[in-house]
């Protein structure tokens, strides 16, 4: 039989301890145990490590000499587990998402709170992008995790769908369509509009809406950003169609929000990279994500009842 490391562990013990009932209390074992392990250990290593004097133990010089050699190797030992549990907490891990700025805005700022509070050693870069950058962003692999409007998946990343809504109007509190429940095309008919940029496709889509209806609007500003439509929207430069999340975030102060009669969903896509190593972090947030879907369903529906 040769040494192991129950025999150091035991003599360790009984070092740190200075007595075999507190190496027993220390290993969770009986002191009979500590005794017989702690009197091979000395047989196998041809070493007194211990006087013995009216039931005391007083360590000799050898004791000392390869104590001082056993607490080098368990620092380093002790450093190892301590990097395992930091893996296993994501411990200097570092997340990369990117996204639609409005996302970043009115979306993932709730989410990253909840992470942070769970695993605060955790870095986030969010990158928000516009439409085509942020397609070229995800099939050039620089992202964890991706949120997008898209329906058709970039090149090289998977889409899971997260979390859909309708487009609401937006118009200042006081407005007379703001007495109506839900806002019909043709109460649009001569308003001042503000539109979304002519390339956005939801602006394509109301602009269709209107199209069928047989409405024409006063068309005179437009912005690529919906939060730049919302605030031109409070100082009443018109009324706007934006996408719930941007108008859940803006609501109040001076902006009323209302539902149309017509449904032009809103969809928000989860974006997973397919040659990007995997890592339990994305899930993590994606999980997350997944919860504040339900928190902006019990919002939204607050917010229009």
């Amino acid at each position: 039989m040769s040494i192991n490391l129950r025999h150091i562990e035991v003599f360790r013990a009984v070092m740190t301890s200075g007595s075999v009932s507190g190496a027993a209390r220390l290993l969770h074992t009986s002191q009979p145990t500590v005794s017989r392990e702690l009197a091979r250990c000395e047989q196998l290593l041809g070493l007194v490590l211990f006087e013995r004097s009216r039931g005391r133990l007083r360590p000799t010089q050898q004791a000392l000499q390869l104590f001082a050699e056993v607490e080098r190797s368990f620092v380093g030992l002790e450093r190892i587990v301590g990097s395992a549990a930091a893996i296993r907490q994501f411990a200097g891990g570092q997340l990369a998402i990117a996204c639609l700025p409005v996302f970043a805005q009115a979306l993932l700022p709730a989410v990253c709170a909840e992470f942070v509070e769970r695993f605060p050693d955790v870095g986030i870069d969010i990158s928000p992008q516009e439409s085509p950058w942020l397609e070229e962003w995800l099939s050039a692999q620089r992202f964890d995790l991706g949120l997008t409007e898209q329906q058709q998946a970039p090149a090289g990343c998977q889409l899971q769908p997260l979390w859909q809504g309708d487009e609401l109007c937006v118009l200042p509190e006081g407005h007379p369509l703001a007495a109506k429940n839900r806002l019909r095309a043709a109460d649009f008919a001569g308003q001042s509009f503000i539109s979304l940029a002519a390339s956005d496709s939801y602006r394509q889509q109301v602009d269709a809406w209107f199209a069928r209806e047989g409405v024409e609007r006063r068309l005179q500003l437009s912005s690529h950003s919906a939060a730049s439509v919302c605030a031109m929207v409070r100082l009443g430069l018109g009324l706007a169609i934006v996408n719930p999340l941007t108008a859940l975030a803006e609501a109040g102060n001076g902006l009323a929000v209302r539902p149309l009669a017509a449904s032009i969903p809103f969809c928000v896509q989860l974006a997973l990279p397919q040659f990007r190593p995997a890592s339990p972090l994305p899930q993590q947030f994606a999980d997350l994500l997944r919860r504040q879907a339900a928190v902006l369903d019990r919002q939204l529906a607050a917010l229009v009842a």
